[in-house]
C-alpha cells in the first residue's frame, strides 16, 4: 500500500510545458530538455564553477542526441524489418528512407 506521504509532491515541484508546431521534436531539443533534468548551475555559482558546469552540460546534450538518434535509426529498422516480415516491402522502404 502506498502512503498519502509519498504520493505528496516536493514544494519546489513545478511544471515545464514545452510544444512545437508541425513537427514532432528533434533529437537536440529532447537532449536539451534532458541535460535540463539532470544539471542545474546555480546563478550565484562560483564563475570558475559555473563555467566548467556549463561546458559538462554542452558536452552531455551532444551526447545524449547522439544516442537519441541512434535509438531512432534501430527503432526505424526494427519497423523496416516487421514491415517486411508482414508482406509491405514498399511501405518499408518509405520508412527506411525517413
Amino acid at each position: 500500500m502506498i502512503s498519502t506521504e509519498a504520493l505528496q509532491a516536493a514544494p519546489e515541484f513545478n511544471v515545464q510545458v514545452e510544444t512545437v508546431s508541425h513537427r514532432g521534436f528533434t533529437p537536440e531539443e529532447i537532449a536539451e530538455r534532458c541535460v535540463n533534468k539532470i544539471i542545474s548551475v546555480s546563478d550565484s555559482a562560483h564563475p570558475a564553477i559555473r563555467e566548467q558546469a556549463n561546458a559538462f552540460r554542452k558536452q552531455l546534450v551532444t551526447l545524449v542526441a547522439f544516442y537519441i538518434r541512434e535509438g531512432i535509426k534501430s527503432d526505424r529498422t526494427t519497423i523496416y524489418n516487421e514491415l517486411c516480415n508482414a508482406g509491405q516491402p514498399k511501405l518499408a522502404e518509405l520508412i527506411r528512407r525517413l
